[in-house]
């Protein structure tokens, strides 16, 4: 299986994009009236964001433990950039002192395109009010259909809450060519709605899928939450793989995963199940127990093989019990915690369940008329 890095890319792409056309060389402060939100997003412990997971050696022939969680880190790390990517735009922003409700234009550096810019007080989206609401559009496509909506946020100063979605393809035309409909979102809270300090969803649409033949596990939706509770963080989320294929061949997975993290001790924790993209189940059980992915390989194994040997598949996917430990190199062990610095995190899992895989699939994003 491939890695989860199209997202990862496109947004860093789109961030770095945004923000070289906004200020250049300029580091932006607030002002004292600066009317934009001071944070935009919850920062994930590296033991659960990461590129890639430490090997994990045995004696037999056995699936290692950084194949298994290869794409949990990507993911994650996928949600932490959209955190990234939200707090650049916003100081992207802070460059033209953004006080009141006013508008303004600039000339893209990137594709040598106009970009207008407008800033409203006391607007209303996804029925909930807001104190602020910014549109940026490209300005020779307004005519479209989408109106050449590049970004719009949409915050409240106390507590700090907000919602920005983004259309790269309107942010810069030229590097965006060839993906004009893929859509990101980043939900985030400090109004402890839900127990946390902070908190953030981020959402992808529209994306891509690259040819199977190319890559199978190519991506087309995603859904990612993400709770800050003093130093711990809970993660839980899914992405959809329409093309996705293990040994039996069937087609269309969605990655779903739970996962817990220390930030101060810089170790995680978490669990992984592969069930079928359209499947319309939102039960924790379904997803993380009848198609966890130890379940699942085992399954299509046995399909494949209906005469092996028991204990060769047992060998094999020693490392996949849950859930799986991390530390700050990745991954450590499966099934049983290697230590007992896990033991705060272990009991946060059964609390935690990964969202529906059809909802995911069919998500969609849309900007405010």
């Amino acid at each position: 299986m491939k890695k989860l890095n199209v997202l990862f890319l496109l947004v860093s792409v789109s961030f770095l994009l945004f923000t070289t056309s906004c200020q250049k060389d300029l580091v932006p402060t607030p002002q004292q009236d600066d009317i934009l939100p001071e944070r935009f997003g919850v920062t994930i412990t590296p033991s659960l964001s990461y590129e890639q997971s430490t090997l994990k050696s045995t004696e037999v022939d056995t699936l290692k433990g950084n194949m298994i969680y290869e794409h949990l880190g990507n993911f994650i790390h996928v949600g932490d950039m959209g955190a990234r990517v939200v707090g650049g735009m916003i100081n992207a922003i802070r460059v033209y002192h953004i006080n009141k409700p006013m508008s303004f234009s600039f000339t893209s550096d990137d594709d040598g395109r106009v970009k207008n810019a407008v800033v409203t007080a006391d607007v209303t989206y996804d029925n909930e009010r807001w104190e602020f609401g910014m549109t940026l559009t490209d300005a020779e496509s307004e005519g479209n259909d989408d109106g050449g909506k590049a970004l719009q946020i949409f915050w409240n100063r106390s507590p700090v809450k907000g919602i920005a979605i983004m259309k790269p393809y309107n942010i810069n035309r030229d590097e965006n060519a060839g993906n004009t409909d893929e859509i990101f979102r980043i939900d985030y809270s400090e109004a402890r709605d839900h127990g946390y300090d902070a908190e953030m969803t981020v959402y992808a649409a529209y994306l891509p899928v690259a040819d199977p033949l190319e890559n199978p596990w190519s991506m087309s939706a995603l859904k990612m939450f993400a709770g800050k509770k003093g130093h711990i963080i809970d993660v839980y989320g899914n992405s959809s793989h329409p093309n996705g294929v293990l040994i039996a061949g069937h087609a269309g997975y969605t990655y779903s995963f739970i996962a817990s993290g220390d930030n101060d001790s810089d170790l995680g924790v978490a669990e992984v199940g592969l069930p079928p993209y359209n499947l319309d189940e939102p039960s924790r059980n379904i997803l993380l127990g009848y198609y966890s992915l130890k379940n699942v390989i085992t399954r299509e194994i046995y399909e494949v093989w209906p005469g092996i040997d028991p204990e060769s598949v047992q060998a094999f996917l020693y490392n996949a019990s849950a859930p799986g430990y991390f530390d700050a190199s990745g991954f450590v062990s499966g099934g049983t915690a290697p230590g007992t610095g896990y033991e705060r995190l272990t009991p946060r899992l059964p609390y935690l369940s990964p969202f529906n895989p059809k909802e995911v699939t069919h998500l969609t994003i849309t900007f405010k008329d």
